[in-house]
């Protein structure tokens, strides 16, 4: 049965082609300094950063710019935010990119009136903001981690070769997001298909999980089999209006904290991705993709009646003829030639991953238990060493 639990999601969402008007509907509430958080200037190329600021100073808004937030956000790029945030007394962040540009923009949220080091307080000993946050908002440019409608945050800290997330409370999850499927019509390739994978990854990290008959799983069998519909559509067609805004939907659901009800949910795929990462920077969703068969292989004993679920519903596998076990194995066969067909990376030799590497990034793996066999430290150098 569903254990019990209570969910709350305060983040309001604004969808479709005319969405981001709803900005000048939001701006208002917040006060007249802006810090405007981007990445590496794709927004002014496309259009979407003089469409965001000409509402900004419509509106009467003062910008203060935050630009160069990388794929993987640093420690000292979060630094240099807070750092900027505080001296400018911003009143409100409006982060314009992917979950890497907002999940910075909740870092500098609550790291901006923090007297210490962001980096230790939120992310080495995972504690809770005690002091003034700065609300933000999101215009989404790219899908893929769900960020516009949870509190996580991840940041990466090359000095010490680790990746962390901390999950925040509702008071930091975006106040608003603007989600404009066209806006992510000009993001190349390799990383919409790694968003894709990020997405489809975080649903098997909850589903994945628990024996109950819970509704949850219903849920994520649907988003599941959404995802590989419309990522085929995608990669053949990338401005598919239909697919890439059901994407985009997919990428919320899929991490919004909705599907995880009643569930333990796993994770694990994701602490030795974000390890892979702290060491290459290598992009999330591909860290993911190139663990991920390894990983599933581990858990597929002990979960061996949810695989078979997963292989036939999702997969749709013909059990006829077939053991579980071999039920089971096609359906991780069929992810893999779909993994294959949109592109993702199935190797960590080819994302720079070295066997010198495998006994640090075991290292740096944090090891959960809401699997259904819980990892040691060999292990992770096992999955490691098979992902090559």
């Amino acid at each position: 049965m569903l254990g019990n639990f209570s969910y709350s999601n305060p983040t309001k969402l604004y969808f479709g082609e005319d969405s981001l008007e709803y900005l000048n509907t939001e701006l208002p509430k917040y006060g007249r300094k802006v810090l405007l958080a981007y990445g590496g200037g794709s927004i002014k190329k496309n259009g979407i950063y003089d469409a965001v600021t000409a509402i900004l100073r419509k509106n009467g808004r003062e910008i203060v710019e935050l630009p160069g937030v990388m794929p993987n956000p640093t420690s000292d790029k979060l630094r240099e935010g807070c750092k900027l945030a505080r001296e400018q007394n911003v009143d409100f962040i409006l982060a314009v990119g992917g979950g890497s540009t907002i999940d910075y923009a909740k870092g500098v949220s609550v790291g901006a009136w923090w007297d210490g080091d962001p980096w230790e307080k939120y992310y080495l000993k995972m504690e809770e903001p005690a002091n003034r946050i700065i609300p933000v908002g999101a215009v989404l440019t790219m899908v893929g981690t769900g960020s516009e409608m949870n509190g996580g945050s991840v940041i990466t800290n090359h000095e010490q070769k680790l990746k962390i997330g901390h999950v925040f409370g509702e008071e930091v999850y975006p106040k608003f997001a603007i989600l404009n499927p066209r806006f992510t019509f000009t993001v190349p390739k390799r990383q919409m298909v790694a968003g894709i994978y990020d997405i489809f990854n975080h649903i098997c990290e909850q589903y994945f999980s628990g024996t109950d008959d819970s509704a949850s799983d219903y849920l994520a069998e649907g988003l599941m089999r959404s995802v590989i519909h419309a990522s085929r559509i995608a990669v053949k067609t990338p401005e598919d209006y239909e697919a890439r805004s059901n994407l985009m939907w997919d990428a919320t659901w899929a991490l919004n904290t909705l599907i995880a009800k009643g569930k333990s949910t796993d994770w694990m795929v994701h602490m030795i991705g974000q390890a892979v990462g702290a060491y290459t920077d290598a992009t999330h969703g591909m860290t993911l993709s190139a663990v991920s068969l390894a990983y599933y292989r581990t858990q597929l004993e002990a979960g061996l009646p949810k695989f078979v679920r997963f292989a036939k519903n999702v997969w749709d596998v013909s059990a006829e003829g077939k053991s579980d076990r071999h039920v089971a194995e096609a359906g991780l066969e069929a992810m893999k030639s779909w993994m294959q067909e949109i592109g993702v990376s199935l190797s960590l030799s080819e994302l720079g991953v070295t066997p010198d590497m495998w006994e640090g990034i075991a290292g740096a793996t944090f090891i959960l238990n809401g699997g259904y066999k819980t990892l040691t430290k060999e292990d992770v150098v096992s999955v490691l060493k098979e992902s090559m």
